[in-house]
């Protein structure tokens, strides 16, 4: 699983860059620095950036990700807007809000790129500079956006694969949560590319985790053959793991992405590993790359994908990462 950990230039520039941050102040190049705070944020940029996300109500991924873009904004004294919506048009109207506001920089995930090209490319076309998110990598260049921060799907997807297929796993059930998510769809066809068995995938529905509880059960009952479980959020995890044991299956568990309470199944061996891109980084590098764009036409990656994972989290490292899970930064 050392593939997982592909982020090491990744991070190191991402380390200089919020060096840079600190030292930079009021959208100025070379100006003495008036923050008085020590290093505990209070910078005084002072932007207005929006992000947009595609995030569900309640979905703790998600509040990780307003996280980092709130410590990002007290960090460096911008104001930020935070908005989300899992319907895509509704996406698509926030965007446009955002624009009409006249922001001086937006972050947006695109899980439905196609619906959201009018309106990014309206921003872009405004002189707004947009950086992507999470998902939609492969459409980010496209629409104008300066990069994209986030996870390649293909990569961590591979990865996982090879791994349960290293567990003796043959049979695997991938769940996904969000209906027309591209990148969730990415995650199944790339686990199943390295699996090296039969892989099929099941629908249910991120804002009923309790018909997906039941929907895991039911599946895992009538084919006994399924000896793996993907999901591909924490919270689905979370009732997957509820699931399997109902259902008195022996299929192992694998997830994508984090949550307290999946640091916690890994660490009591309910689940074999996680795969965690790093939201909070997501959220706050996002608006960090934003400001330094603004203040010093700074971007990093070349144009590039920044990776912000995949990095695992086993029983070895479950412990560390909790205690960070539980404060709402992993």
């Amino acid at each position: 699983m050392k593939s997982l950990y592909r982020v090491g230039a990744s991070v190191a520039a991402l380390a200089l860059l919020v060096t840079a941050a600190a030292c930079s102040s009021e959208n100025a190049v070379n100006r003495d620095d008036d923050d008085t705070s020590g290093g505990k944020g209070g910078g005084t940029y002072g932007l207005k950036i929006a992000v947009v996300t595609h995030g569900a109500a309640g979905d703790a991924f998600w509040s990780i990700v307003k996280n980092g873009v709130e410590k990002a904004g007290t960090d460096l004294g911008d104001t930020v807007q935070y908005s989300s919506d899992g319907d895509p048009q509704k996406q698509a109207q926030l965007i446009d809000a955002a624009v009409n506001q006249k922001v001086d920089g937006l972050v947006v995930s695109m899980a439905n790129p196609d619906a959201l090209k009018a309106s990014v490319e309206k921003a872009v076309a405004a002189g707004i500079p947009v950086i992507t998110i999470n998902s939609g990598a492969s459409r980010s260049k496209e629409f104008g956006a300066l990069t994209h921060i986030g996870q390649d799907e293909k990569v961590a997807g591979e990865a996982v694969g090879t791994e349960l297929a290293n567990q003796g796993v043959k049979n695997v059930v991938c769940v996904i949560h969000e209906a027309g998510n591209v990148g969730l769809e990415e995650r199944c066809a790339a686990v199943g590319a390295t699996l090296g068995g039969q892989i099929q995938n099941l629908q249910v529905d991120i804002n009923n985790l309790q018909a997906a509880q039941s929907t895991i059960k039911a599946k895992l009952q009538s084919d006994t053959a399924i000896d793996g479980v993907v999901t591909l959020g924490g919270p689905v995890a979370n009732v997957a793991a509820a699931g399997i044991a109902e259902a008195a299956s022996p299929a192992k568990l694998a997830t994508f992405d984090l949550n307290a309470e999946v640091a916690k199944g890994v660490q009591d061996g309910k689940i074999l590993f996680a795969v965690d891109q790093q939201p909070y980084l997501q959220g706050y590098m996002a608006v960090t790359m934003l400001t330094q764009y603004k203040a010093n036409l700074n971007v990093l990656g070349g144009g590039q994908q920044v990776l912000t994972g995949p990095a695992l989290v086993t029983k070895e490292n479950a412990a560390q990462v909790a205690e960070l899970a539980a404060a709402g930064t992993r």
